[in-house]
């Protein structure tokens, strides 16, 4: 079954280079086109629709403020020119934040990311298809159930968790493994001393951080930002650890 995508973005070439590089991928639909968020709150109505590719700057309502008025939002990949909102991504849960111009190689990394979570999402009726629990058989191995396999994975070896809605992300140094479960019983079930929750959709190793600057800390290539509720607990973390 096609992933059906609504493009909204007061551009018209930038919607037309979204709707060409989603015509290169045939697991793909446009079953629309918005240049207004208005417009885009008609269709989403309609509720058929698992995929927005979403720009924050537009006339009368931005992005942001439309993703915030949805009580029933589908899956979302912000397209933007503007970095400085990548914060306000994480925290309403988007799959994604693809900054313009979006090379067509980019593009496809976000699309593909965001249709292992619908396709995940929509299996979620028969939970066997699906990642259905964590256990801990002993303090340096836990077990993670995906793609129809138990996976024994190293506790050292995790980098850190991300959570989007009702399911997390485990990376490791390895490859990563998308769970149905919540930050909450993972922050409740992983080692504290070594995982600590840094933002509401993020649980880092601590001994894997490589660089505190301002309000994000950095785990390899990869920007984690901290909430603000968070940050004395961090700072504590890395403070134990440096001694």
């Amino acid at each position: 079954m096609k992933i059906k995508c609504l493009i909204v973005d007061d551009e018209q070439h930038a919607r037309r280079l979204l709707a060409d590089y989603l015509s290169k991928m045939p697991e793909m639909e446009l079953a629309g086109e918005c240049k207004n968020a208005m417009e885009a709150i008609q269709i989403l109505r309609e509720g058929n629709i698992d995929l927005m590719l979403l720009d924050i700057q537009m006339p009368d309502l931005t992005g942001v403020e439309l993703l915030r008025s949805l009580s029933k939002k589908p899956v979302v990949i912000f397209t933007t020119a503007y970095k400085e909102y990548a914060l306000e991504g994480y925290e309403l849960d988007v799959v994604d934040y693809m900054l313009k111009p979006i090379a067509f190689e980019r593009f496809v990394q976000g699309i593909n990311k965001a249709a292992r979570f619908i396709q995940l999402k929509k299996s979620n009726k028969d939970p066997d298809t699906v990642v259905a629990n964590l256990s801990t058989p002993s303090p340096e191995i836990i077990n993670l159930k995906a793609d129809y396999k138990i996976y024994r994975v190293r506790v050292d070896d995790i980098l850190y968790i991300e959570g989007l809605k009702e399911y997390v992300t485990f990376y490791t140094t390895s490859r990563k493994y998308i769970v149905l479960e919540s930050l909450k019983r993972l922050e409740e079930t992983l080692p504290q001393e070594k995982f600590k929750r840094v933002h509401k959709s993020y649980i880092v190793n601590v001994h894997m951080i490589d660089a505190l600057y301002g309000n994000m800390l950095e785990i390899g290539k990869t920007e984690i930002p901290i909430g603000k509720s968070y940050a004395d607990s961090v700072k504590s973390s890395l403070f134990k650890i440096n001694e």
